[in-house]
């Protein structure tokens, strides 16, 4: 196919500048109010703060802890998170914060009273993340209950001082509540939360590689710092990538592969090698988990968390300083045509480095991983929209003054393969894909670009050999819309958000 089969002049795109950066391209245009030159709301959506107040003055932790749900009820909503949020999310170790779970709900009430209102905060959060995924109540009664637990993590963070002082703990719950925030549609309360949370992280040095800072912490411990900055650089990265605003966790030295397959209990013989030439391997009798089962220490998934983790990591890098970083000052992405060939090929490259299972597209496969490996299915899902909504904006990125325009046929597919990620979101995992702000926002986007790139072309290209292309491009739009219209039929934001989408889709002359 080429070019002047399908792009058509700038003048006859839908003149939106108001949506965008003079830099981006005119079809990605996400209505985002911080994309306004006119003054937005800054804090929030709407005119409430983000954490409904219901503490007193003098209530203290006691407060916090009154309002706990039962025991049985906060092993169903821990449960969920672990089952929803997690997979995604891999930070917390899960069998250390089962034991100080366990060891928590164990106390009398007077020493729950005087407990670490960190563990509260984070314990609290993880019930609203996993309240988001429950279905047996209203969608009403889930919202309120989720805001209500969120409100008392925030609550028990403002206790410990969180502002002036973090733990691994106070960062694991800040970026949970972070999360919280795009599903409850505080969106931009999220980006403002998860600034301080950049900060914290910063002053707590998990930047920096754990082996220069932290040398006397365990294996397991440095794991632990470096899965927890990768969380919060993640999160920063692609929640930039959507709201096109600069990126915050631009410096650091902890390396991706640093985050080795190792656990805590083989140790590498400092005497050379074993008799069969493989290196020696001996038993640290002293680590935790020579005492407990590594059945026990770590879940079956723990290597291919790892390698998820690893391989997002990979991907943010990259996405920070090609798409982020240029965005910060209003920079288009690429300089020439061949510049934007480059580029695109250096996203194609990291693919044969990671796990086919992660990246694979393939209906067969997805459908094995559905019945097989769920946790797996959700971690493809994330990296593939991902990595296809980046590519997107890749090609449909101009830079007029050097010549470069949008890549249609380039942009209309990778927004399709980005989609196709949101399609088997829908019908596999439902309600995930219902609570998920950051992947709704994504499909949006993209059905929002091929609806604005569909306005522009001239209807007798159908009958041409790009016809497929733009009537298939135009079949994913409308399902988008569809989805979304079901999701979004509740909150005013989203309603809005959907209200754009259907008057961008309606103008598509075909």
């Amino acid at each position: 196919m080429t070019p002047h089969q399908v792009l058509t002049p700038a003048s006859h795109y839908r003149n939106a500048s108001q949506y965008s950066s003079p830099a981006s391209s005119t079809f990605l245009l996400s209505n985002i109010p911080h994309s306004y030159h006119t003054p937005s709301p800054f804090f929030g959506n709407a005119a409430e703060h983000p954490f409904a107040n219901y503490w007193t003055s003098r209530g203290g932790l006691p407060e916090v802890i009154g309002v706990l749900p039962d025991k049985g009820q906060a092993d169903i909503l821990v449960a969920k998170y672990f089952e929803a949020v997690d997979p995604v999310y891999p930070m917390i170790h899960r069998r250390n914060f089962y034991a100080d779970y366990e060891r928590f709900w164990s106390l009398p009430l007077e020493e729950k009273n005087a407990a670490d209102p960190v563990l509260v905060g984070l314990h609290y959060v993880v019930y609203a993340m996993g309240t988001q995924f429950i279905t047996n109540v209203s969608d009403q009664e889930r919202k309120q209950i989720a805001e209500f637990y969120v409100s008392a993590s925030q609550q028990a963070l403002r206790l410990s001082g969180y502002l002036s002082r973090a733990s691994v703990r106070t960062l694991q719950a800040m970026v949970l509540i972070s999360y919280f925030l795009m599903n409850d549609n505080h969106y931009c309360d999220a980006w403002a939360f998860s600034g301080v949370m950049a900060r914290q992280a910063y002053a707590m040095g998990l930047h920096r590689d754990p082996d220069i800072i932290t040398p006397r912490c365990s294996q397991s411990d440095k794991h632990q710092r470096r899965k927890l900055w990768q969380a919060i650089f993640f999160q920063d990265t692609f929640l930039t990538v959507l709201l096109k605003l600069p990126p915050t966790t631009t410096f650091s030295d902890v390396k991706v592969e640093s985050l080795t397959d190792e656990f805590d209990d083989y140790i590498v013989s400092q005497s050379g090698n074993s008799g069969n030439g493989t290196p020696e391997v001996a038993i640290n009798r002293m680590s935790i988990n020579s005492i407990v089962p590594m059945a026990d220490a770590y879940p079956l998934s723990e290597l291919d968390d790892r390698h998820y983790i690893r391989s997002m990591w990979h991907m943010a890098n990259l996405v920070q300083s090609t798409i982020c970083i240029p965005r910060a000052l209003l920079n288009p992405l690429v300089s020439s045509v061949k510049e934007r060939i480059v580029l695109i090929a250096k996203y194609h490259d990291l693919l044969p480095l990671f796990p086919p299972l992660l990246t694979t597209s393939d209906d067969a496969e997805i459908g094995h991983l559905a019945k097989n490996n769920p946790r797996q299915l959700r971690q493809n899902f994330f990296f593939r929209s991902n990595f296809w909504h980046c590519l997107m904006a890749i090609h449909a990125d101009e830079n007029k003054a050097a010549g470069v325009g949008c890549d249609v046929e380039g942009a209309l597919n990778a927004a399709r393969m980005a989609l196709q990620a949101f399609f088997h979101f829908w019908k596999y995992l439902k309600v995930d894909a219902g609570v998920w702000w950051v992947f709704q926002h994504r499909a949006f986007d993209e059905a929002l670009m091929i609806s604005n790139i569909l306005a522009a072309q001239d209807p007798q290209l159908v009958s041409q050999s790009v016809g497929s292309l733009l009537l298939e491009s135009k079949e994913d739009a409308r399902r988008t819309l569809e989805i979304l219209e079901v999701v979004n039929s509740t909150a005013p934001v989203q309603k809005t958000k959907t209200g754009d989408l259907r008057k961008a889709f309606g103008d598509i002359p075909f």
